[in-house]
Order: C-alpha cells, then structure tokens, then sequence
C-alpha cells in the first residue's frame, strides 16, 4: 500500500497541493481525473520519484521513505503519455537499454526477459520493428513492457488514452484491466471520466486551485 501524507508541492507562484492525502491500496487500479492544470501528471511524477515535494511524507506499505529512495527502489514504472520511445532503437533495445545501463543487468538476461514481456503483451513479432512502424496501441504496449522491465510494484500511466481512436482505447482499456490479474497495483491519471469509470476501483477527482 502507497500512501501520502500532507503533501504541499508549489510551482513558481501556483500552489498545486497543500495537506494532500492519498491512499492508494496494493493490486487496485486507481484512476485520477481532473481537468488540466489540477495537478494530475505532477502527482503521478511525485510517485515516480520524477518531481520533489515541499512538504509531506510518502509510506509504502508503512515505512516511511523519500522520493530519491522512492526512485532507487523501483517501486513505480512509468509509461508516458508520448510513450517517448526512442526512434533510432529497436523495441527490445527500448526495452534493454535501461536494465543494462542502470540496473547491470545483462545483454542476455534483458532481452530475455524483453522476450517475454513481448511475447505476453502480443508484440513478439515485433521486436526488432522501430517506434515510427507501430500504431499507437502498439507504441503504448512497447512502453508498458518498458516500464515492466524493472519489475516495479506500481505501475503508472500518464494519460493512456490521450489522441487514441475508440478502437486503440479500447484496447488500452483491456490491456490495463488484464494487468490487474497479475496483482499488480496501477495508478491512472486521465481526463476521460468514462473511461476512467471503465477501468478503476477507485476514481480520485482532483481539482485545479484557484
């Protein structure tokens, strides 16, 4: 369980947070709507250890940490909204390039473990395309492997559906909801109520303040 206590997070002369509690329960997926500007993607960056705090406390599962251990720890996988897959790399090199550099994982062991993420998400015969050949579904299931590859216990999404056709949302919609099976604990932040009310366990309104 990941929650947050108190936090206040300001940019420039614009309070985006203040005193802001979230509990976010092990294997739920939780979605948080708002409109632009409330403060959504800042959030889920927080969690990812992306975006510091001005205040407050962050527990996983009881114990109290910070954002740099957030971060070291891998607890949140981060699949962004423009995926940003790097177009000169093949998918799996997408996918190892990260394991290899940061975590000394092996070239072996990574693009096995690539393999199999692929092959789950339906993207095996795939591997060795570039981000410019894929459709935007598939762009968005090379960036949820990515983000699986450092086994993180969370996995957050930084408006999936965003510029999709209903048919790619869709499958976004059941990619997300097959994850939940895995027991795995996923954050959504999207401006889509109706496909927020889809997906989630629970839904989180955030505001923008005025």
């Amino acid at each position: 369980m990941l929650e947050v206590r108190n936090l206040s997070k300001t940019f420039g002369n614009k309070q985006i947070f203040s005193n802001y509690h979230l509990l976010i329960p092990e294997g739920q997926i939780i979605a948080i709507v708002g409109q632009s500007g409330g403060g959504k993607t800042t959030l889920l960056r927080i969690l990812a250890g992306l975006e510091t705090i001005d205040a407050g406390e962050l527990l996983y599962n009881g114990e109290s940490m910070s954002i740099d251990e957030l971060e070291k720890r891998n607890l949140l996988g981060f699949v962004f909204q423009d995926f940003q897959l790097f177009p000169h790399l093949s998918v799996l090199e997408n996918l190892t390039l990260s394991p290899i550099k940061t975590m000394g994982m092996t070239k072996e062991a990574a693009e096995k473990k690539a393999a199999g993420l692929l092959e789950k998400l339906g993207l095996a015969n795939h591997a060795h395309a570039y981000p410019f050949s894929l459709s935007g579904g598939q762009k968005q299931r090379v960036a949820l492997a990515r983000a699986m590859m450092i086994d993180p216990e969370i996995i957050g999404y930084d408006e999936p559906t965003s510029a999709l056709d209903p048919e790619l949302r869709k499958e976004v919609e059941q990619l997300i909801l097959k994850n939940r099976e895995t027991g795995i604990t996923q954050i959504v932040v999207t401006h889509d109520m109706q496909f927020a009310e889809n997906i989630a366990d629970q839904i989180i309104k955030i505001e923008p303040k005025h």
